[in-house]
């Protein structure tokens, strides 16, 4: 298989793959972002980041817990306090996700325009396929 100019095995690739989905994913970069300033309780990060549900934020965090994108740490207390941090892989990967977010600044209104232009294009399709289904006859 080819990866750009790389040719590859396939499970090379299928790896690479699940390390791209797993970075790409809207909620694992955000709370990559998040980190970057230093370390975040759980109620921080969800209370920031707004619109994602507890289930969804434990899953994103547990998936980048798992590879190696950040720590957990709990400290006994009551109620234990559970703080997030960054490893040195998780700061790492900062550097491409800045790249690909000053990119989205710099293109949003190209993209928004496009799915603008794209969404009139199918509602206007739309429209002269239920034409043309009421002028066939029954």
């Amino acid at each position: 298989m080819k990866l750009g100019n790389l040719d590859l095995p396939s499970d090379v690739c299928r790896s690479v793959g699940n390390v791209l989905g797993r970075v790409g994913d809207k909620w694992s970069v955000l709370v990559i972002v998040l980190l970057a300033d230093g370390s975040l309780r759980f109620s921080e990060l969800r209370r920031t980041i707004g619109t994602v549900s507890q289930k969804m934020l434990t899953a994103t965090l547990r998936g980048l817990e798992r590879d190696g994108y950040l720590t957990r740490t709990v400290t006994p207390t009551i109620p234990p306090r559970v703080d997030y941090a960054l490893t040195e892989m998780g700061r790492d990967v900062l550097t491409p996700l800045n790249a690909l977010a000053h990119w989205a600044l710099a293109r949003r209104e190209q993209v928004e325009a496009a799915r603008r232009a794209y969404d009139a294009k199918a509602a206007a399709a739309s429209a002269q396929d239920d034409a043309l289904a009421e002028e066939e006859p029954a």
